[in-house]
């Protein structure tokens, strides 16, 4: 069995619709969803890409 692979922070902003200097920025602040670094790149599994959606969803 395959895992899926991990996202790039470009990857996440086209997924989002936003800048990738909004990405950089959650990441510095520690605002945005969890990542790893492998070697100098920074990536993210998609599950928890999922969680920090649904931990940030707004009522309204």
């Amino acid at each position: 069995m395959s895992k899926p692979r991990m996202w790039s922070p470009e990857d996440l902003a086209e997924y989002l619709g936003v800048p990738v200097k909004s990405v950089y920025g959650w990441n510095y602040k520690g605002t945005g969803p969890r990542f790893r670094k492998v070697g100098r790149h920074v990536r993210y599994r998609p599950e928890d890409i999922e969680k920090w959606l649904d931990a940030s969803q707004q009522a309204g």
